[in-house]
């Protein structure tokens, strides 16, 4: 244990406290057991050795450690968990824990046999940590942590603090918000960084392999965690490709499933598990519209690629900004907790009560014009009207 120990504190120590997640405020980090699951690279691994460090405790007390590490390939978990409480530890914090194998059975058993203990967790993968999550149901609460919000972003590339703004500051105070951000910084100009590099925290280890490694985590997803854990066979892996690439040369994407299986070779049953493995691991966002739930066998009313960076990575120069412009609203408000669904009338509508039509400074309102509670989210303006919003504002809301 002594050479885990070792890499957590030349670890913590190397640990910038400059710049935290929005996330850190939400985690119940009293709790005995938790679980925090987001894509890789949205900053979990940073945001756990953020907290230790500011506990200020003593380092004795505590330990980080990655399952991935070679010391479990002879070691397990369980007994790591006992010899670090016999000499007095309390704080456990594991990362990349789908890396290890019955992770979740062994976690449960840590925690139900050392009460004196704090666990948080870490995981990457999506598939694998909702399958675990059966295992400690009642007994860890889990937080999902998305990328980085426009708001988030201003902070970390360009040191710029803003306050979190709520649906209804937008709807009702949107000429103040304009005034506070321009008053530190060119919106519109920062918006399109965002958009195409701002929405995962290593953007500040540099742009000219950014996409590249967000191909490197779609390919991973589909090549080796939908056949582990969804027993996709990996003759199928072509065509998942595929399909992800049709999705994102036309999202928001209105899936035909007759014509997707002709053109795929996917089976209808198939495809609309495809579809679904693709949204749980966080590659696309299916939408549907308001009360309606939406079960394995029933096709989403509209598919999205789940953030506009991810978008970029696949199309490039090809990106549609009207598509570009949608996936952002999306993103941003269900990542900030909002409902948000299909309109059969608009773009959207949100927590069942305002509809949005999205688009760019020429979009104009007839659309919607006799829709009460109705806007539309407008790119290319920093300042709005009553019924037109700026679109970057969406962005500040976590």
């Amino acid at each position: 244990m002594e050479e885990l120990k070792e890499i957590y504190r030349n670890r913590i120590k190397a640990t910038p406290q400059k710049f935290t997640r929005e996330a850190m405020n939400k985690v119940h980090w009293e709790a005995r057991l938790v679980g925090i699951r987001g894509a890789r690279g949205v900053g979990k691994t940073t945001l756990m050795l953020q907290h230790l460090k500011q506990l200020k405790i003593d380092l004795s007390d505590s330990l980080f450690t990655s399952l991935d590490n070679l010391y479990f390939t002879e070691h397990d978990l369980y007994h790591l968990a006992h010899d670090f409480v016999n000499h007095g530890g309390k704080y456990l914090y594991l990362d990349e824990v789908h890396k290890y194998k019955n992770w979740s059975q062994e976690i449960k058993n840590i925690y139900d046999d050392f009460p004196e203990l704090h666990i948080a967790f870490t995981g990457s993968s999506l598939l694998s940590l909702k399958d675990g999550n059966a295992d400690l149901s009642r007994r860890a609460v889990m937080y999902e942590m998305p990328g980085l919000s426009f708001r988030e972003y201003i902070k970390l590339v360009h040191g710029i603090s803003l306050p979190i703004v709520s649906l209804d500051d937008i709807i009702k105070h949107s000429d103040d918000i304009s005034d506070e951000v321009t008053s530190k910084l060119k919106p519109l100009q920062v918006f399109s960084e965002y958009l195409q590099y701002g929405y995962y925290p290593f953007v500040t280890e540099g742009k000219d392999f950014y996409f590249q490694r967000l191909i490197e985590v779609a390919n991973y997803i589909i090549e080796a965690e939908m056949p582990q854990l969804r027993r996709v066979e990996t003759s199928m892996i072509p065509k998942i490709k595929q399909l992800l690439y049709i999705i994102s040369q036309s999202a928001p994407f209105i899936p035909n499933i007759t014509k997707l299986s002709e053109r795929t070779g996917i089976s209808r049953n198939a495809m609309l598990n495809y579809l679904q493995v693709l949204h749980e691991s966080k590659l696309t966002t299916n939408t549907t519209k308001p009360n309606q739930g939406l079960s394995l066998l029933q096709k989403p009313d509209k598919i999205y690629i789940e953030n506009t960076n991810l978008m970029y990575a696949m199309t490039g120069k090809q990106t549609n900004i009207g598509n570009v412009r949608e996936t952002f609203f999306l993103n941003q408000l269900h990542n900030s907790g909002a409902t948000i669904n299909i309109s059969p009338i608009s773009d959207f509508i949100v927590n069942n009560s305002f509809t949005f039509e999205i688009g760019g400074p020429n979009k104009d309102s007839h659309q919607i014009k006799d829709i009460p509670y109705s806007y539309i989210a407008m790119d290319n303006i920093e300042y709005g009207t009553s019924k037109k919003l700026p679109l970057w504002q969406f962005g500040l809301m976590y």
